[in-house]
């Protein structure tokens, strides 16, 4: 995860998961001169699954950052360096400290940043060198801030506000170097571009909403513009799932109507007991888990896949849970929730949804599921038609629970009665296989009673 350089370590984008080939610096943990722990997180990254941390694989001081915030860094590529502790050569020392450094320390320190200067002016940071060839700047030209005189994004800014732009397309060694990359991803503004209205797009789910959304309003003289949001590395993750699970898996879709009265009533016999006890709340969610990890022991074929040319049944039942946030759907993963009691699932809920909602998810935390349940009755929802969570087989929906009147030998009761949607993977399962799941889920949850034990 690094790559040693005379001046310092450099500090790279890991290999997070397989699949993922670039990241987006969020958030800023430390800052130049700050002393750093090994595996203490330096900066908050977007991937295209979940927020991640980044942490420093040396432990010494912080010397400067390769990229900004809402850049897009590659795998393998760099974002800072960091001075090793016990390294020979050193940072410079704050201005408040350094009257009480000996002069020959001070001649030595510039001695060593004479030596590495030439090495780190050519050496530019993805930002630096798209912002540079997105407005033909060459960036030779322009005398770096950095460390050892590299050129930073800001000295590029301050170039372009000074007219180095200008001055760079009429002279005919002013073009971008030939080794630049463009890093997409980012689409810099130049100063020169007027700004428009910028506004946050309201209330949030979570007092740490893990992606910050952003709507930027044209200004068109009536005020009635056209609204632009950015798509988030995770937005465009879940469209190319989407219509990849659409395009790829043939959907069919049934619903089975359950009477949970007894439930309802356990519930609200042990549910304030329960906060005390552990801390969390006791949710519908939990005993809905539990009826269909049971059901699934009699059907294992609920829980599986297709290969082509087999179909292949997954020996642990890994729930993913879908959660909502303001930004997006993650589905974190209950692992084994078959080896789990009501209580122990009802903590699994809390826990990943508490980590969803503030981005705080782990990339181990929503990987290897095998069957998808969602609670759309949370927001009064009857009756959906969810799509597939690919490559599993089967999605599952606890719609709202409503009093509703039925028919009990012959005479009309109110019941606490709702719905349970589950859309198939055609390919997989068939109407009789999926039907008799459903009965055996609702068999379960109708069985729930006063006398329920959670643990």
């Amino acid at each position: 995860m690094k790559g040693t350089k005379a001046q310092g370590t450099e500090i790279i984008i890991p290999q997070l998961a397989e699949s993922l080939v670039s990241a987006t610096i969020s958030k800023w943990l430390k800052k130049p001169g700050d002393y750093v722990e090994q595996y203490e997180p330096i900066c908050e990254l977007i991937t295209e699954k979940v927020n991640a941390e980044l942490p420093s694989t040396v432990e010494g001081t912080l010397l400067e950052l390769l990229a900004e915030e809402g850049d897009t860094i590659p795998v393998g590529g760099a974002v800072a360096i960091i001075l090793e502790a016990g390294s020979e050569s050193t940072a410079a020392a704050p201005a408040d400290q350094q009257a009480d450094v000996p002069a020959q320390a001070h001649t030595d320190k510039a001695a060593i940043a004479a030596s590495t200067d030439e090495g780190m002016r050519n050496r530019y940071s993805p930002a630096v060198q798209q912002l540079a060839a997105d407005n033909g700047i060459d960036l030779r030209s322009i005398a770096g801030t950095g460390l050892g005189g590299r050129v930073t994004r800001k000295d590029v800014l301050r170039a372009l506000e000074e007219g180095v732009n200008e001055r760079a397309s009429a002279s005919p060694k002013a073009a971008a170097p030939a080794n630049i990359a463009v890093q997409p991803g980012s689409l810099p503004v130049s100063p020169e571009v007027p700004k428009v209205p910028v506004r946050s797009t309201g209330l949030h789910l979570s007092e740490e909403p893990p992606i910050p959304k952003i709507e930027v309003e044209s200004g068109k003289d009536d005020g009635r513009g056209e609204t632009i949001i950015d798509v988030t590395p995770i937005r465009n993750t879940i469209a190319t799932r989407m219509r990849q699970s659409v395009a790829e898996i043939p959907h069919a879709w049934t619903m089975i109507e359950v009477d949970v009265t007894n439930l309802v009533l356990l519930r609200n016999k042990i549910k304030d007991e329960f906060m005390k006890k552990e801390g969390v709340n006791l949710t519908y969610l939990a005993f809905m888990l539990k009826a269909v990890v049971n059901a699934i022991k009699d059907y294992p074929i609920m829980n599986s896949v297709w290969a082509v040319d087999k179909i292949i049944i997954k020996r642990d039942i890994n729930i993913s849970l879908s959660v909502g946030t303001e930004d997006s759907v993650i589905t974190p993963v209950i692992k084994k929730a078959d080896q789990k009691n009501i209580a122990g699932l009802a903590r699994e809920i809390d826990e990943l949804s508490r980590k969803a909602r503030t981005g705080k998810l782990k990339l181990d935390d929503v990987q290897g599921g095998t069957i998808t349940v969602n609670n759309t009755g949370s927001f009064g929802s009857i009756l959906s038609y969810p799509i597939i969570n690919y490559p599993q087989a089967v999605n599952l929906t606890f719609e709202q629970i409503v009093k509703r009147p039925v028919v009990i030998n012959d005479m009309i009761a109110v019941r606490w009665m709702a719905n349970i949607c589950l859309s198939l993977d055609h390919r997989i399962l068939d109407g009789v296989i999926c039907g008799r799941f459903l009965q055996r889920v609702k068999q379960n949850l109708e069985s729930y009673s006063t006398e329920t034990k959670l643990y």
